[in-house]
């Protein structure tokens, strides 16, 4: 069974969390990139630390855009909204 957690976005580019999980892994990305971008650096020194925080925030945001294109209840394009 395909159940989609997205759907395209009414104006704009990109999808919109429609299920619970669809929320859960837009939340759990939010939380693990504020996370590793105030943490990382803190707990660590050194300038690769830093580096270190980019390379975990490109990870976690491609990774959500992998998910949310495939669980996508249709295409990603740009739509103009019609009033």
């Amino acid at each position: 069974m395909n159940t989609y957690w997205f759907k395209p976005r009414d104006k704009g580019y990109g999808a919109t969390p429609v299920t619970w999980e669809g929320w859960v892994v837009t939340v759990t990305a939010m939380v693990v990139v504020v996370m590793s971008s105030l943490l990382v650096p803190l707990l660590a020194d050194g300038t690769y630390w830093g580096l270190a925080a980019l390379v975990i925030d490109v990870l976690v945001i491609v990774a959500l855009l992998i998910v949310s294109k495939r669980k996508t209840d249709g295409e990603w394009r740009w739509r103009w909204r019609k009033s």
